[in-house]
């Protein structure tokens, strides 16, 4: 029982059961259960009249619905890591957030270039986000190979990066807006807001209000889980055992253990056709293949030198310049944002597929080139942290 409660406990938990979805999403869609596990996927639930309508696909529930409480967990770190965390000062969140932008403009440069004109150029966003709990599991492996401070760093820059792609998400992948509904999810986030501003701790209140905000932003035709953000950014943070802290500790595990592997199960369900291998040549996988292998560690590593270089920020304590190229090739792990942002790239099912099965196999090959890139830098045989150890 012992050694259960350790898995359980244990960092690279999340990113295992993650990987398990993955192979199971593949099986089934491979084998005679495909079809009707799609046919599940495509079926509705819920409830529709003239004024409500809540009636979707199984799909659309998992990416829409539980998504929004993964987006909820999200913003909750972020709120939390802008108070009193790694981004509270501007000399702890520099180099996080430096790195962060490099690390998203450059894979999204990348991929514009090589899709320019193409009928897959929406995608930019793709490459542009970590999925933080497969890179966080990854760097669990090496232990004590690694100092500590580069996991905070990591995991600092995996926040701001999250917080980089929710903004694209809600600026660029936006579909036509009804107003009427905008004005309701404005009134109930006021009310949020207000809530905050009078000290209210029930954390009852902010839920209720943010399920009518995810039902009116999605009305207005905006990506219906920004509203899990917003409401995370008025959950107060006061006190030793704050509301943002408990809904935060209650959030992590339903949602490590069982949201993102039903939408990794959900949007991992591809099936192998002989031609697949191809979308690799395509402009959408070269894009999505340069921006996370190459645009990810260039990005990272070359903003975190020059932030360096100009004394802007410092590297974290007793990490070398090889440990940043490495986490830069950890940053390269897109998986849950990256499948989620080319799920609102396209609606053509094809470029769909084809986006899934590059950035899954593309994350897999960031994740174990970083671990040995990582598990080679020892301080003993690197450079130390200088700007000229790069």
């Amino acid at each position: 029982m012992e050694i259960f409660k350790n898995f359980f406990k244990s960092e690279s938990i999340g990113g295992v059961i993650l990987i398990g979805c993955i192979f199971l999403s593949l099986i089934i869609a491979n084998s005679p259960l495909g079809e009707g596990f799609n046919h599940l996927l495509l079926a509705t639930a819920g409830f529709e009249n003239e004024t409500i309508h809540l009636k979707f696909t199984t799909t659309a529930w998992v990416n829409d619905g539980l998504m929004a409480v993964f987006f909820l967990l999200v913003g909750l770190e972020i709120k939390r890591e802008l108070v009193m965390g790694e981004l509270s000062s501007i000399k702890q969140a520099s180099l996080p957030i430096v790195a962060a932008i490099g690390g998203m403009l450059v894979p999204a440069l990348m991929y514009a270039s090589i899709n320019l004109n193409s009928k897959t150029a929406s995608g930019w966003g793709i490459p542009m986000a970590t999925d933080i709990a497969f890179a966080l599991a990854v760097l669990s492996f090496l232990g004590d190979k690694i100092p500590g401070s580069l996991r905070v760093f990591l995991t600092a820059l995996a926040i701001v990066d999250d917080l980089g792609a929710i903004i694209v998400i809600a600026v660029f992948y936006t579909a036509e807006m009804h107003l009427t509904y905008l004005l309701l999810a404005a009134v109930v986030f006021t009310g949020q807001m207000l809530l905050n501003r009078f000290k209210v701790q029930g954390l009852f209140w902010y839920l209720v209000l943010g399920v009518l905000l995810w039902y009116f932003i999605h009305g207005a035709g905006i990506e219906a889980t920004i509203a899990g953000v917003l409401t995370a950014l008025t959950i107060p943070v006061i006190g030793e055992n704050s509301p943002l802290e408990k809904l935060e500790h209650a959030l992590t595990k339903p949602v490590n253990f069982i949201i993102v592997p039903v939408f990794a199960i959900v949007n991992t369900c591809i099936r192998f056709e002989p031609g697949m291998v191809s979308a690799f040549t395509a402009p959408l996988g070269l894009g999505i293949l340069a921006g996370l292998l190459l645009g990810k560690p260039i990005g990272i590593a070359v903003s975190s030198w020059m932030a360096v270089k100009f004394k802007l920020a410092a590297l974290p304590q007793g990490a070398t310049w090889l440990q940043i190229i490495g986490v830069g090739v950890l940053g390269g792990i897109g998986f849950t944002m990256s499948i989620f942002i080319a799920l609102l790239s396209f609606s053509d099912p094809v470029y769909r597929d084809d986006a899934k099965f590059v950035i899954l196999c593309t994350s897999v090959a960031a994740g174990v080139c970083g671990y040995l890139v990582l598990s080679f830098a020892r301080g003993d045989l690197l450079v130390k942290s200088s700007p000229a150890g790069i």
